[in-house]
């Protein structure tokens, strides 16, 4: 993709993706995480619509619905698609300093942008949360 920008800023495209949808009438929330050192973040959740993110510092140790761990680090971008996909990890994944990073959410209007999940759900769920042998 090339854009056209016509000044002397320098752009440089992180990550370029279709999401599978965007909410109609969707309200956006852009937000700073910041999670400790060692820590296990948020719990298992789900976001009404699609996230975007970008680390900014340290390590984060990522897992989506149907995908395997992986850890994003400082300088990568990252994005779930929000709806029913349940966002199991995303905790720091050193020990020794701080993970920050910057999310843009995508909600449905009058939902929250993020659930979290409770113990009958994410017991019926997490056995399908990553692929077999991943």
């Amino acid at each position: 993709m090339t854009i056209d920008i016509r000044s002397n800023s320098v752009l440089t495209s992180l990550m370029h993706t279709v999401p599978p949808f965007i909410p109609e009438g969707a309200e956006a929330m852009t937000a700073t995480v910041e999670i400790p050192p060692g820590d296990p973040g948020t719990p298992p959740h789900r976001h009404s619509g699609p996230v975007f993110g970008y680390m900014l510092e340290g390590e984060m140790l990522f897992e989506l619905d149907g995908q395997p761990e992986r850890v994003i680090r400082a300088g990568e971008a990252f994005w779930e698609p929000g709806g029913d996909v349940i966002h199991w990890k995303a905790a720091n994944n050193r020990s020794d300093t701080w993970a920050k990073f910057v999310v843009v959410m995508l909600g449905v209007p009058g939902e929250p942008m993020l659930t979290l999940l409770d113990e009958t759900e994410i017991a019926d769920r997490r056995p399908r949360a990553t692929p077999p042998g991943e």
